[in-house]
């Protein structure tokens, strides 16, 4: 008996053994439907949040509304810049912590697909790539080129390495089920020909030979070799398909938008548009497709690429840039097609499509505004940047123009051009003529020219065409004058061809037209150069270099070239990591700014690395789009703000009123519903698909504001024909007269309410035989006294 009892403690310990095996080393394949994870076939849908864009504080927050948004997968890039700052040196701390982030993914249960890259694009700066890469000798990016090659490899394994040694691939039962080698390498891979066919195919190897375990994908890339998987992009891929038959059909891009660029439209697609292109992916074979992005969030720091992309790269996703649920629609219509499909044991699925474009659409929405914060904004100090003198520990002094990067090795955004000029007394227009003109060609991004330490005029360039031309009067004087060009660039490249061979800067010539002379070239004359502002130098957005020079109190519009700081306290009652806060300058007039946070310790100990200054680069340009600014908003993480002494810096380049910047809060200010009186639910489908003979469940529209919020008004009811959108809705030509009251009855005070759609509940039918919805727009405030119409 005993041994009997042994041995079957010995089998079950061995099972147990064998099922946890089997548990930590999983198998991730792929046939030609679908990803294969131990065993079985998946449809996976995924989506795209970039660590380095959000904090990490906010990780497990957007992670988790992500899974209850139907996420299986999150995406991400890995961003090389960030990760070697300098040649050998990493960093994997803070809002780099790729590995805690990809195990907060992999808490939450979900998948992960990293897309090492390296390049990544994305519109981030230098498109992934470290500014130092491009100065590694005989180094020409993404082609058959050793240099390239050593360094790229070297990278990769760097962090291929680093996911192994913490087991995260799935593989060794880490979240990591895919992998991307090279980004959307297709066009230019073409476009050099033998060279690029042959870096593809190293890339590739490189990829399939580090051993992960687990699939690698390359983005548009017709070509890519077996194994690896090629892959769509795009806003539509219904019709795409993969180079062999027996690769499944992926979408590792399905763009939920489009990035803002300074001057330019604020993209939005409409998410039926958006679910309906889904829906054809699915319905033609496809069975992994990824949204990018899911949640695109803030582009900190230095760290937006373009140029001239914004601050903000909400993108239209999802989850907005303050991390806030954007609407989900779903459109049913009579229109339809049904793909069936069999199992061999008998079961079946049906997809239906919808092609219905006249088709009722039942949705819920939010409707989501920035308020007032009610945070204590104190008394603005300004510092101002001397522009008449340098600091000679950092000039140097050499003929003609130097190209931007070369100089500053993008250590900053600022380079100082200077030289000077002697106008003879004798000039005519020193005595009644025409002023001179002063005419600077540049390749980008934006200049500012100062004549004798005062601001005489800016010029920018856009996105599209990077170089322009400044020209404008010059007041000078006779005897020696000075000419101080301030360079600025607004981001590096991170798309084209050999980007990393694009010219910024003052790339001349530069010359002075109207003297009794004529033209006078400056382009060769000895210029002295000055990297970055003093301000930069100081450090003045950290807590130790703030107080190293005189500040001076502001009441309203102040000039160019200047810091300003504030206090600010925004109290106990915030919410520290789920309240969304921003900056808004829209008042404020100020247009070329940086924005950054430093937080004051309030009992002298040194406050973690994260806290200490952020520094969130903003409109470097008006920001102008048919009149409207569009960009005035910055978000600030809950994470960096204390209830009290709050340290705000800004850096204004061409002057404006602080005084009126404002910190305000993302909350729901309404809910809307529009939901039509037939809308499909689940017993009505068991009743239809089983056959039995039920009486009709009516569908009810759903309400509901956020935690510690009730519904104090009824901005919109109608059960009816209503038209419109949430926010701007109107009645239609059949409207139920009782429509308000029964939404005020049932939800006014309510943090939540149901309200059944069927004509009993609204007193008698308003308009027979004719389709009706109930549409709803309930107004959210914080729970106090509700008021009712009127």
């Amino acid at each position: 008996m005993e041994g009997r009892s042994v041995s079957r403690w010995m089998f079950l310990l061995c099972l147990f053994l064998q099922l946890s095996s089997k548990l930590i080393q999983c198998s991730v394949t792929y046939d030609r439907k679908a990803i294969v994870i131990n065993g079985q076939r998946r449809i996976l849908i995924s989506g795209s949040i970039h660590y380095p864009r959000s904090t990490p504080e906010m990780w497990e927050d957007l992670i988790q509304k992500a899974k209850e948004g139907g996420l299986d997968v999150i995406e991400t890039y890995v961003f090389w810049n960030v990760h070697e700052p300098s040649p050998g040196n990493y960093n994997f701390e803070g809002r780099y912590d790729l590995v805690r982030f990809l195990k907060t993914v992999q808490k939450a249960g979900l998948y992960a697909h990293l897309r090492i890259g390296p390049y990544v694009c994305a519109e981030w700066n230098f498109g992934g790539f470290p500014v130092w890469l491009k100065y590694v000798p005989g180094i020409s990016f993404r082609t058959d080129n050793e240099p390239f090659k050593r360094a790229m490899k070297g990278f990769t394994e760097k962090i291929v390495n680093l996911m192994k040694s913490q087991r995260m691939f799935e593989s060794q039962g880490g979240p990591i089920i895919l992998s991307q080698i090279e980004n959307e390498y297709g066009p230019q891979g073409k476009a050099l020909g033998a060279a690029g066919h042959d870096y593809m195919t190293w890339a590739a190897n490189l990829a399939v030979g580090l051993g992960t375990g687990v699939p690698w994908v390359m983005c548009k890339e017709e070509d890519a070799p077996d194994p690896v998987i090629n892959t769509c992009n795009g806003f539509y891929c219904d019709a795409f398909s993969p180079n062999r038959p027996y690769k499944p059909t992926i979408w590792t891009e399905a763009w939920s938008g489009w990035f803002t660029e300074f001057g330019g439209p604020i993209h939005q697609r409409p998410v039926q548009d958006l679910a309906f292109a889904v829906a054809r992916f699915i319905q033609k074979g496809g069975s992994f497709f990824n949204y990018y992005m899911y949640h695109g969030g803030t582009n900190f720091g230095r760290s937006a690429g373009g140029p001239f992309i914004t601050t903000s790269y909400d993108y239209d996703a999802p989850l907005d840039e303050y991390v806030a649920a954007d609407p989900i629609v779903t459109s049913l219509g009579s229109l339809q097609q049904a793909h069936v499909y069999t199992s061999k044991t008998g079961d079946c699925a049906a997809f239906l499509s919808n092609y219905d474009t006249k088709s009722a659409v039942g949705v819920q929405t939010s409707k989501m505004d920035m308020l007032p914060s009610n945070a204590d904004m104190f008394s603005w100090e300004t510092y101002n940047e001397d522009l008449t003198s340098l600091d000679d520990s950092s000039t140097f002094t050499t003929s003609g123009l130097l190209e931007q990067i070369n100089v500053t090795r993008d250590t900053s955004d600022y380079l100082w051009y200077i030289t000077s000029v002697d106008i003879s007394s004798s000039e005519s227009f020193l005595h009644g003529g025409e002023l001179p003109s002063l005419m600077v060609q540049s390749t980008g991004h934006a200049l500012h020219v100062f004549i004798n330490g005062q601001l005489s005029g800016s010029a920018f360039g856009t996105r599209e065409n990077r170089r322009f031309l400044f020209t404008g009067k010059v007041n000078l004087h006779a005897g020696t004058n000075r000419i101080a060009l301030l360079s600025v660039a607004v981001g590096l490249p991170n798309i084209g061809g050999h980007f990393e061979t694009w010219k910024t800067g003052v790339s001349g010539p530069v010359a002075l037209h109207g003297l009794d002379q004529g033209k006078w070239d400056l382009s060769w004359k000895k210029w002295t150069y000055q990297v970055g502002l003093k301000g930069e130098a100081m450090n003045l957005v950290s807590l130790n270099g703030i107080s190293s020079v005189d500040w001076m109190q502001v009441w309203g519009k102040v000039k160019s070239g200047l810091m300003v700081r504030a206090l600010v306290d925004i109290g106990q009652h915030m919410p520290l990591v789920t309240a969304t806060v921003a900056v808004t300058l829209e008042c404020s007039g100020l247009q070329n700014v940086k924005l950054a946070v430093a937080n004051q310790p309030s009992d002298g100990n040194p406050l973690i690395q994260d806290e200490i200054s952020f520094a969130i680069h903003v409109n470097y340009i008006t920001g102008i789009y048919n009149d409207v600014a569009n960009v005035h908003m910055y978000h600030v993480p809950r994470s960096w703000l204390k209830p009290t002494q709050n340290l705000l810096v800004l850096f204004e380049e061409l002057g404006g009123d602080p005084t009126r910047i404002t910190l305000v809060k993302r909350s729901v200010a309404s809910v809307c519903a529009d939901v039509t009186e037939y809308h499909p639910n689940i017993k009505n489908w068991h009743i239809e698909s089983y056959g039995k003979t039920q009486e009709f469940h009516s569908p009810k529209v759903h309400l509901r504001c956020s935690p510690g919020q009730s519904i104090s008004s009824i901005k919109f009811a109608s059960f009816g024909t209503p038209l419109g959108t949430c926010g701007s809705f109107q009645q239609g030509t059949c409207h139920a007269p009782s429509s308000y009251a029964i939404l005020e009855k049932k939800c006014i005070g309510q943090p939540r309410c149901s309200v059944t759609i069927a004509n009993s509940n609204f007193g008698k039918d308003p308009c027979p035989n004719v389709l009706k919805r109930l549409t709803v727009e309930a107004v959210c405030a914080p729970s106090t006294q509700p008021n009712s119409r009127g």
